[in-house]
């Protein structure tokens, strides 16, 4: 890398020494003081941390020395800070994240493990080990981690693989063999895989609730729909675990302190008989009774219900959700098909009589079992998906229904419910969508009610993240009603969803010439820019990016007056949306007017050199793109600018070592057309 700088940019001012060894020695003795191991790729954890220790004693013995470094090491020690900056990031997520979903990617996380050891190897291969002044033994210990990093394999834990295999096994035994012969859980040999990787606890399995919950929405933008779906069936095994597990005084106690809260146990537990129902699942319980629900309904706030809890609940003057506490914005009562036909199927096959309770009558709950010493039985999983997709096409008509012949009121409830099923699920999204819900939701948005208008409006968006909704809506018209309520919306939360709603049809190039040819709709978002809350306005840049992605739609952005208010939102640390507004601005380098209109702003290139240094990733990426571009073609001033600015030089040397590739091919560029610049004055830098 040396070799392909300026002149002025010697080796030995590439980076601080100083500072790179207390980093290397800081990090590594984090690594090498770990405690409390992870009950999950423990091997493969410890063995890392004894090569960090190894390298630990290396960097203390070089700093202790106080010898200048040798230039060709420096390399060297940069790759290796590199590397173990990402073992410590993978160990603490091995430490602090959830111990089954580890178990389940065991192969992936154990080859991370070794692709960190080849490349702890290849940045030993160029430390110049006889240049060091060091003893003997570190020499020694140093060549022998080399060599064992050049030799190392791929390690899987086998038992770990076994247990791995076995959850699996469990988690997959929900057949139809199992259900027609009753088949239960192994739930000794569950309790046993368990234990293994540290759930002992009733504690330990609301912690690994908790962070199972963390991973779904850390995968639910990224993972897909899959990665989340196991995720959750992780969550419920979990949850069903516990509960039969710790089937003692915390359990009884919680669900007595629930039912004291409801207010709504009145009736004798001691009429019940233990023999009535058979092992019922807990998500067959009503939160309120924790009894069979006999018919589930949906509340505002998107919870099931027993009909004849929540009415109690409701006609004793509570306006807000018993499990939420959220405040219910109407009070009707939505039946929940889905959960019925499971409840259905269920009560078939155990032979359970399935009355449906009328909202005046209490005899339902006066059946039900509330010990709550109950144990889940295995549903059959093809035909409970496919009783799902039934009852979403029932509730999808139903709900379309009244979209098309309801009042304002029970069109509003009609659209928040879509907006509700809409939320999760491609196939929830595509049987809404059959159901003819789009061209009805378009006409919505023209509604006076700001009500009725937000619902449809959030209902589109989240119709449209599926694929070919996206096509449905372009072709039911939609977007020059989406265009009016984004810019002239009754609410804020109708004009921001709208701008998401912009960004997720822009995500097919079709789209983005359709939306981009409207004249209101780029004006429309930058109004939202400048208007907006933070989530609206980080809406409107990742819309306009997506826009702008297109060529012609560059300028549009430009005349509309989008770079002067990015530029101000980069200097505003309320905003939060930094690194869209840096991608928005990247992107319009690429027309004429968008780099004049640049080049005018003359606090945005100290402000640029600020974000190369303290910046993310990304963000130093797009500053540094911006910077090389403002510099080329004709950019002599900006790069006087540059030049001038005491800060500049040290941000880009530092980049040119510990930036992301594009970043620091992009940098040396930079540094290259500086010195040429500087060498054109005759004063050259440095």
């Amino acid at each position: 890398m040396d070799m392909a700088l300026p002149p002025f940019m010697g080796s030995s001012s590439l980076l601080p020494t100083g500072t790179l060894l207390e980093s290397l020695i800081h990090t590594s003795h984090e690594i090498s003081s770990m405690e409390n191991l992870p009950s999950v790729q423990m091997r493969n954890v410890s063995t890392m941390i004894r090569r960090i220790k190894l390298l630990y004693s290396l960097f203390d013995e070089i700093q202790e020395t106080k010898c200048p470094l040798p230039p060709s090491s420096i390399l060297c020690l940069t790759e290796l800070f590199s590397v173990i900056r990402r073992v410590k990031l993978l160990i603490q997520g091995c430490k602090d994240g959830s111990s089954l979903w580890g178990l389940m990617q065991i192969e992936l996380v154990s080859n991370q493990f070794y692709v960190l050891v080849k490349e702890m190897g290849r940045a030993l291969d160029i430390l110049p080990l006889s240049l060091l002044n060091i003893t003997a033994d570190i020499r020694e210990q140093v060549e022998l981690l080399h060599r064992q990093a050049k030799r190392a394999e791929l390690f899987v834990d086998a038992k770990e693989l076994h247990r791995r295999d076995d959850l699996l096994e469990i988690m997959t035994s929900n057949n139809e063999k199992n259900i027609k012969n009753k088949g239960f859980i192994d739930m000794g040999r569950l309790k046993e895989i368990l234990s293994s990787i540290g759930l002992t606890s009733p504690l330990d399995y609301e912690e690994e609730i908790s962070k199972l919950e963390a991973e779904a929405q850390k995968q639910a933008g990224t993972g897909g729909l899959i990665v989340v779906s196991n995720i959750n069936n992780l969550i419920s095994l979990v949850s069903f675990s516990k509960s039969i597990i710790f089937t003692s005084g915390e359990n009884e106690k919680i669900k007595e302190d629930i039912k004291q809260r409801s207010a709504l146990n009145r009736y004798d537990p001691s009429l019940i008989s233990q023999s009535v129902l058979p092992n019922i699942p807990d998500e067959f319980r009503c939160p309120i009774s924790l009894d069979l629900m006999r018919d589930p309904v949906i509340v505002a706030s998107g919870h099931t219900y027993d009909r004849n809890s929540i009415a109690q609940w409701i006609n004793s003057g509570h306006h807000t959700c018993p499990k939420s506490g959220q405040r219910l914005i109407h009070m009707a009562l939505i039946p929940n098909y889905t959960l019925k036909s499971l409840l259905h199927q269920w009560c078939q096959d155990n032979n359970v009589p399935l009355v449906e309770s009328a909202s005046s009558s209490s005899t339902d709950l006066e059946r039900s079992n509330n010990k709550g010493k109950l144990c889940e039985n295995a549903i059959d999983h093809i035909s409970a998906m496919k009783a799902a997709a039934d009852a979403v096409k029932m509730t999808a008509e139903f709900l379309v229904g009244k979209l098309a012949m309801g009042s304002p009121e029970i069109q509003s409830q009609a659209a928040y419910e879509l907006r509700l099923l809409a939320k999760t699920g491609m196939d929830n999204r595509r049987i809404i969508a059959e159901a003819g819900a789009i061209p009805f939701l378009v006409t919505l948005l023209s509604s006076h009610d700001p009500r009725i208008q937000e619902n449809a409006v959030t209902a589109l968006l989240n119709l449209s993240i599926f694929d070919n909704n996206k096509i449905l809506i372009m072709a039911a018209g939609a977007i020059d009603s989406i265009i009016e309520v984004l810019q002239s919306g009754k609410t804020m939360e109708a004009r921001e969803n709208a701008a998401a709603t912009i960004f997720s049809l822009s995500m097919i190039d079709d789209c983005k010439v359709m939306i981009g040819g409207r004249p209101r709709a780029i004006p429309a978002l930058v109004g939202l820019l400048r208007e907006g809350t933070t989530a609206g306005k980080k809406d409107a840049a990742t819309a306009l990016f997506n826009l702008a992605v297109y060529n012609a739609n560059k300028a549009s952005v430009v005349v509309a007056g989008a770079v002067p208010l990015l530029i101000e939102l980069l200097m505003d640390d309320k905003a939060g949306i930094t690194d869209d507004a840096l991608a928005v601005l990247a992107l319009l380098l690429g027309c004429r007017e968008g780099l004049e209109e640049i080049r005018k702003c003359r606090v945005l290139v100290p402000l640029l050199i600020d974000l190369l240094r303290f910046g993310s990733a990304k963000g130093k990426e797009n500053s540094i793109t911006l910077l090389l571009g403002l510099c080329k073609d004709g950019g002599e001033e900006v790069a006087r600018r540059l030049l001038i600015n005491p800060r500049s030089i040290p941000s880009l040397q530092s980049l040119t070592t510990d930036g992301s590739l594009k970043a620091r091919r992009k940098a040396d560029a930079l540094l290259r057309l500086l010195n040429r610049c500087c060498s054109q004055s005759h004063n050259p830098v440095g």
